[in-house]
């Protein structure tokens, strides 16, 4: 995402722009898109009916009262929300394509400021692999680090174990919901040592949807994410995947081929990823990083990018013959509609805001089922 120009927010406009995310059918591309075009969530609220005309209902924006009750339950839980344009939010994750637009966070900003690792793997992962995230973690936050996981139990936990003092940990649920419970307790350790992100509201309970989600926000944060342990169908995978698509290094600590659980580090190897076996390797891979992976894991996806003026005067495009429910890529709709870039995505927006169209990993979007 590439930032709008950051300013100093009003009362107004910070409210606007969480009812607006908080709206249906607005993802985070929608909702940075919507900013470049109209200047302020204040005046895209106003907007949006007229926007969602392509759509098979009336509009409306998140009410008022479900926004208020939303801050007073941050403030309740001593957090605090951190707005994609701020000087404190993370640059390497500002960076990355559909990063979250607003974050609530609890703890140390500066964190993720420090150069960051991700260290994830499986959550039923063997004593050794355990010790070994936890002795690798400690390592890396000695070396000047700062270790980004999920909180999930096995290789998350342990490397936020090994780094309390210097480990970010990002949820599924709300700032509030402590998940998987028994994690309660390292959770709070996180929030008050460490930072503590969340990008669901307060009282959201973690669902399957959320955690590609998370994981992309872990990716995001990260000059590179390090697999310990993990099966083939891992969702650490899915970390290591994203973080590939966002030019960042993939590493794996490659495992016996006669256990499963090492068999998703051994495909990731095979595929590209970087073969490391101490924390050495991984400092040495990551200090400097410029920005070109040593891994071949996986080609960054090309964010499109679009002149505040064009966006101003783009008119819609008609691309809705060229959509089905498979989805296509936003450069190869541009390439066969023959309209600007800005007239692509200006349609793309209004089927989005009328609930017809679905946005997918890598800028591929599809008509909703």
């Amino acid at each position: 995402m590439t930032a709008v120009t950051a300013i100093a927010l009003s009362q107004e406009e910070a409210f606007a722009r969480i009812r607006l995310l908080r709206s249906p059918n607005i993802g985070p591309v929608s909702y940075v898109q919507l900013l470049r075009r109209f200047g302020s969530a204040v005046e895209t609220l106003d907007a949006l009916p007229d926007l969602a005309k392509r759509g098979t209902r009336d509009y409306r924006p998140a009410p008022r009262e479900r926004i208020e009750t939303e801050i007073a339950e941050v403030r309740r839980a001593s957090a605090r929300y951190l707005f994609h344009d701020s000087p404190e939010y993370p640059a390497l994750l500002g960076e990355t394509d559909g990063s979250p637009p607003i974050l609530i966070v609890r703890g140390e900003t500066a964190l993720a400021a420090k150069p960051c690792v991700a260290m994830v793997g499986a959550r039923n992962a063997s004593a050794a692999a355990v010790k070994l995230a936890r002795d690798f973690a400690a390592a890396l936050a000695d070396a000047g680090f700062t270790v980004v996981s999920g909180l999930a139990r096995g290789i998350d936990g342990a490397a936020h174990r090994g780094a309390l003092s210097a480990t970010i940990g990002v949820i599924a649920s709300g700032i509030d919901i402590a998940s998987p419970p028994q994690h309660n307790e390292l959770q709070e350790q996180v929030a008050l040592q460490g930072l503590l992100v969340a990008e669901q509201p307060p009282g959201t309970e973690p669902r399957g949807s959320h955690f590609p989600s998370r994981n992309r926000i872990i990716a995001g944060l990260a000059l590179g994410t390090l697999v310990v342990e993990a099966a083939p169908k891992s969702g650490s995978l899915i970390t290591a995947r994203l973080a590939g698509e966002a030019g960042r290094e993939v590493m794996a600590i490659p495992g016996s081929p006669l256990d499963a659980r090492a068999q998703g580090c051994n495909t990731l190897i095979r595929e590209g990823a970087v073969l490391v076996q101490d924390p050495g390797d991984v400092i040495e891979l990551l200090t400097g990083f410029d920005g070109t992976p040593r891994s071949t894991f996986r080609d960054p996806v090309q964010d499109i990018e679009i002149d505040p003026d064009d966006w101003a005067e783009a008119e819609p495009a008609d691309v809705g013959a060229l959509l089905t429910t498979a989805p296509v890529s936003v450069d190869e709709l541009i390439r066969q509609s023959g309209a600007s870039a800005a007239e692509v995505q200006m349609a793309l927006l209004e089927l989005e805001i009328g609930g017809s169209l679905v946005r997918h990993a890598g800028g591929r979007v599809s008509l909703s089922s």
